[in-house]
């Protein structure tokens, strides 16, 4: 076969595929994203299986400062600003402990309290609760898990997710960690991530590492307000992906 007959045959059957493929498949059906018009968009961040917790610790020492700022004022904050990042299909609920003082330690350690049930789209409700809270008791840090686990997810087979922010360790006469891993026996719904904001108490923070690990969770040393928002974006896996593909519709 001579070059000419070789060239001729090729453009034949190039021609021949290109009407093959217009007989049979409608090129109006895909669509296509370029590096101009890539689409930006939210990432999944809460699956429709799993309700999540939040519990702040309000104990006395939120009121020490790191550069120059509370801790109340910088975990309120940031959680502000997380909330305004949850999308509205998401589960979310809060309890507090150390919001009330005690003049007994049965008073001081039972002094925990859900302030805003689980429910969708309740991120607003989480936030406008933020604003007249404050940092006055101990640190019932146990006996909120229990309140936690066995009173504040509604009844389901779902995964029940919490975010637990504290600045210190349990200074009530109950261990955390004792209490999760037997819990753990007969549980296997809880998951718990462990924010330590800047806890310099090495106890503590095996305590509350101990609570994370056990359950499967994610724990994290936060020192300032950055290190706060970092945290709570990765726990919640708040952040942006990009998305460019061909779909076939």
């Amino acid at each position: 076969m001579n070059k000419l007959h070789f060239y001729f045959v090729f453009f034949m059957v190039f021609v021949s595929g290109i009407a093959y493929a217009e007989q049979n498949y409608s090129f109006s059906n895909f669509t296509y994203s370029t590096p101009q018009t890539y689409n930006y968009k939210p990432a999944e961040t809460v699956s429709s299986k799993e309700k999540i917790l939040f519990i702040l610790d309000l104990s006395n020492s939120m009121n020490e400062k790191i550069g120059g700022r509370t801790k109340l004022d910088i975990a309120i904050s940031t959680l502000k600003e997380t909330l305004q990042m949850i999308p509205p299909h998401a589960e979310v609920g809060m309890r507090v402990y150390g919001h009330k003082t005690g003049f007994t330690p049965r008073q001081g350690c039972t002094a925990s309290q859900l302030i805003s049930p689980i429910d969708k789209n309740n991120a607003i409700g989480i936030y406008s609760k933020l604003n007249s809270l404050s940092a006055v008791g101990w640190t019932p840090i146990t006996y909120s898990l229990k309140q936690a686990a066995y009173f504040d997810f509604p009844q389901g087979d779902y995964k029940k997710r919490i975010i637990l922010i504290s600045d210190g360790g349990e200074n009530c006469d109950e261990s955390p960690c004792e209490y999760i891993i037997n819990l753990m026996k007969y549980r296997d719904d809880i998951r718990i991530d462990v924010i330590a904001l800047a806890i310099g108490d090495m106890d503590a923070n095996n305590q509350l590492k101990c609570v994370a690990l056990v359950t499967s969770g994610k724990f994290y040393n936060a020192n300032d307000a950055s290190e706060l928002k970092n945290s709570l974006k990765d726990s919640l896996n708040l952040q942006k992906e990009v998305s460019g593909v061909i779909i076939k519709q």
